[in-house]
């Protein structure tokens, strides 16, 4: 099977800049796509201070910082992953642009044998390979944040997906960017947000009905079974808005009540209160 040597990423938000870190850290060739300048800067700017963490904690020297940094390149034109072994869509976890950005990659990506992934959490990969002329070569490889901290990568083959598609990605996944790889069945929520997702919503469910607050609920959790982050202060790290795109998609695809978003999710995410990356959700942080 071909080795993988150069890597796309389409998105350069928490997930896409994580994704593109490990692999530039992992001596690939790197191209990161975004749809505008200033969402590039972001990119760049979010790989240079994990970069710098690194640095700061001993897990990397200074000179393996530069190479990745050097490894690494910006654009906004989705024609530069033409020549691309793996091109990797982590952009907003919504069906309707997830499979226009599909529609254009298997335009303009050129090698034969390439790869189109998705970092979805909970989409079916088959309605992302279906809108492509090569549903043997799509597959979801989902990530956890942030990127270069935690292990696991969920890998999930469409039924359409190629035997060789499969082990190429999982030996990628293994060999070349060192993360513990779990199989998914090609549902809504994969194994890990099909699990994880009813316990957030239940506990957004709980402040809404006044039954305790958000700090107890969290402290509950964190002092009582030994969870580094309570439920609220998770669905912050995550997002409200992705946790209600998640909960939808299996809403969707279930119609199981436990997945249903609760009207204080919505109502939190109309108001822009999304958590972590918007300054307040369940709890305020720091700038």
């Amino acid at each position: 099977m071909e080795t993988i040597h150069h890597i796309g990423v389409v998105g350069a938000g928490l997930m896409g800049s994580g994704i593109a870190e490990v692999c530039a850290r992992g001596g690939l060739d790197v191209v990161v796509a975004e749809i505008n300048s200033d969402a590039l800067a972001r990119g760049r700017r979010h790989i240079e201070a994990s970069l710098a963490r690194g640095v700061r904690s001993g897990k990397l020297s200074e000179a393996d910082r530069g190479a990745a940094l050097g490894r690494l390149r910006l654009t906004t034109d989705l024609g530069e992953l033409a020549d691309r072994d793996v091109v990797v869509e982590a952009v907003a976890e919504n069906e309707r642009i997830k499979t226009e950005v599909f529609t254009v990659l298997d335009k303009v990506v050129c090698r034969p044998d390439a790869i189109l992934a998705s970092n979805t959490s909970s989409i079916p990969i088959s309605k992302l390979a279906m809108v492509t002329t090569r549903p043997q070569q799509v597959i979801g490889i989902h990530f956890f944040n942030p990127v270069p901290v935690l292990d696991l990568v969920e890998l999930v083959p469409s039924l359409l997906t190629g035997e060789e598609t499969e082990l190429r990605t999982r030996r990628f996944l293994t060999e070349v960017l060192g993360k513990q790889v779990i199989r998914a069945t090609d549902r809504a929520g994969f194994v890990v947000n099909a699990l994880l997702v009813p316990y957030l919503l239940a506990a957004v469910r709980m402040l809404e009905s006044g039954y305790a607050s958000a700090a107890d609920i969290d402290g509950g959790m964190v002092h009582g079974c030994a969870h580094p982050l309570g439920p609220l202060a998770l669905t912050d790290l995550i997002g409200l808005d992705t946790t209600q795109a998640i909960a939808e998609s299996m809403f969707d695809e279930f119609k199981e009540p436990l997945y249903a978003p609760p009207p204080l999710l919505q109502r939190m995410v109309e108001a822009g209160l999304l958590g972590r990356k918007a300054g307040q959700g369940f709890h305020r942080y720091d700038s």
